[in-house]
C-alpha cells in the first residue's frame, strides 16, 4: 500500500509597505497614553458605576473625575457631560431632544454631517431649513443674522470644523447671534476637539465630540447638554437619567487621557509649524500636478487638513485612492460615514462646486505624529501615482 509522505509546506512571505497613513479625520490612530489608560482602567475599575459597593463607587467616582476634567477644558459644568458612544449618537441625542422639547424648525448648515442631517430629518422632516455656505466653505453668517430678523427657530445647528474640508465655522459669531435671539444652538466639535483648545466651546446649549478623532478609543464620546433635555436611549437611571445603560469607564478615561495630552501639546506647541506643513504641501501639489484645486483655500482650515481637487482621470476618485493604497499611501475620498455611496458630496456641492470638480477631490489629513518627512512622502506618492496614469 502506498504510504503519502510527508509534505513540507512553506507559506509564501507577504511583504506589506509601511502605509503613509493620512485619514486621521475618520479616525485617528489609538495613542499610547490612551492606550495605557484603557488597560488600567480594565483592571482597577471592574465594578458597575451604578453599583451600590465600594467597586463600583469607585468607578463611579473616576466618571465624576473625568466629567471635571473635561468641564474643565470646554468651560461647563460636570453635570452638563454626559457620555455617549460617539459623536453620531451625540447629534442624534441633541437633535431628538430639540424635537421632543416640542421644537417646531431647526436651521441647520448645509455642509453638516450625514449624521446630523440624517437625525433632522428623521426627527423635523419638512419642518427644517438649510443654513447656505459661501465659496470658501464658511456658513454665511449675514444670512443667518439677516433671517433670525424676521424669524425665530428652535435650534440652529453649525458644526465647529467641517470634517472634508477642514475649514474653520464661525461657531463663535454663530452662538453670539443665538443667544442675542434666544435660540438654543447645538455645535458639533468632532473635528476640533483635540486639533484646537476646546476652551470656550462650553457655552454652547449642545456640543458632541468623540473620541477616535484624536488618539482615543473608538465608540466613546460625549454631548453637553442644557437643564432642557430629552434622553433618546431609556431604561435606566444612568447619566442622571439622560442616557440608560452601563457607561464605558475605560473608554471614558482612554479618551480624557488622549485629550489631555492634546490640550496640553496645544499650549506648548506652535499649531503654526505644523500649518506651514500643510501649506507647503498644497502649493507643491499645484505644482506636481497642474491644475489642482485646494479647498477653501481662502479660509482658515485645520493644521492638519487639505482637500484637493485633483487633475483628472478616468473614474478619478477612486483610481486615486487605490493607486495611492498600492502606493503605501491611506488617504480619503472624504467622509468616512458617507463612503461607498455614489452621490456628489453635499459639502462640495453646498460650496458650489460642479460634480465633476467633486468627484475629482481627495481629503488628506495628517495625525499629531505626522511629520513634515510624511507629508513630502505623500507628495512623492502623488507623483506617482499621476505618472503612472500617464504612461
Amino acid at each position: 500500500m502506498e504510504k503519502w509522505g510527508t509534505i513540507n509546506y512553506q507559506p509564501p512571505t507577504i511583504y506589506f509597505l509601511p502605509v503613509l497613513y493620512f485619514d486621521h479625520n475618520a479616525t485617528h490612530p489609538l495613542s499610547p497614553v490612551a492606550r495605557e489608560a484603557w488597560l488600567d482602567a480594565t483592571d482597577r475599575y471592574v465594578g458597575n458605576p451604578s453599583s451600590p459597593h465600594r467597586l463600583g463607587a469607585r468607578a463611579d467616582t473616576a466618571l465624576v473625575q473625568a466629567r471635571e476634567k473635561l468641564a474643565a477644558w470646554l468651560g461647563c459644568e460636570p453635570h452638563e457631560i454626559v457620555w455617549t458612544s460617539g459623536a453620531t449618537e451625540g447629534s442624534n441625542m441633541a437633535i431628538h431632544s430639540a424635537a421632543a422639547n416640542g421644537t417646531q424648525e431647526i436651521w441647520i448648515s448645509a455642509i453638516e454631517h450625514p449624521c446630523a442631517l440624517a437625525a433632522t430629518e428623521r426627527y423635523f422632516g419638512q419642518r427644517r431649513c438649510s443654513i447656505p455656505v459661501m465659496r470658501e466653505g464658511l456658513v454665511d453668517v449675514a444670512w443667518l443674522a439677516r433671517e433670525l430678523k424676521s424669524s425665530t427657530p428652535g435650534l440652529v445647528a453649525v458644526m465647529a470644523a467641517n470634517n472634508e474640508t477642514g475649514v474653520l465655522q464661525p461657531w463663535r459669531e454663530v452662538l453670539e447671534l443665538c443667544r442675542e435671539h434666544g435660540v438654543p444652538f447645538f455645535c458639533d466639535a468632532a473635528q476640533w476637539i483635540g486639533k484646537l483648545p476646546a476652551q470656550g466651546l462650553g457655552a454652547c446649549d449642545f456640543v458632541s465630540g468623540c473620541a477616535h478623532k484624536f488618539g482615543g478609543p473608538q465608540g466613546v464620546g460625549f454631548l453637553k447638554v442644557p437643564a432642557k433635555f430629552r434622553p433618546l436611549i431609556v431604561g435606566g437611571p444612568q447619566e442622571e437619567g439622560r442616557r440608560a445603560g452601563t457607561e464605558n469607564v475605560a473608554g471614558v478615561l482612554a479618551m480624557i487621557a488622549a485629550l489631555e495630552e492634546r490640550e496640553a501639546a496645544l499650549r506648548s506647541e506652535l499649531v503654526s509649524g505644523r500649518e506651514a506643513w500643510r501649506d507647503a504641501f498644497a502649493e507643491e501639489l499645484g505644482k506636481a500636478l497642474p491644475g489642482t484645486k485646494i479647498v477653501g483655500s481662502g479660509a482658515n482650515r485645520l493644521w492638519n487638513t487639505v482637500a484637493a481637487i485633483l487633475p483628472e482621470v478616468a473614474d478619478c476618485r477612486q483610481r486615486w485612492v487605490v493607486k495611492l493604497d498600492k502606493l503605501g499611501c491611506a488617504v480619503s475620498t472624504g467622509s468616512a460615514c458617507a463612503s461607498g455611496k455614489e452621490e456628489t458630496s453635499h459639502v462640495l456641492g453646498a460650496m458650489g462646486l460642479s460634480a465633476d470638480e467633486a468627484s475629482r477631490a481627495l481629503r488628506f489629513s495628517s495625525g499629531w505624529e505626522t511629520t513634515q518627512e510624511d507629508w513630502a512622502r505623500l507628495l512623492a506618492g502623488l507623483r506617482n501615482a499621476h505618472r503612472e496614469f500617464a504612461s
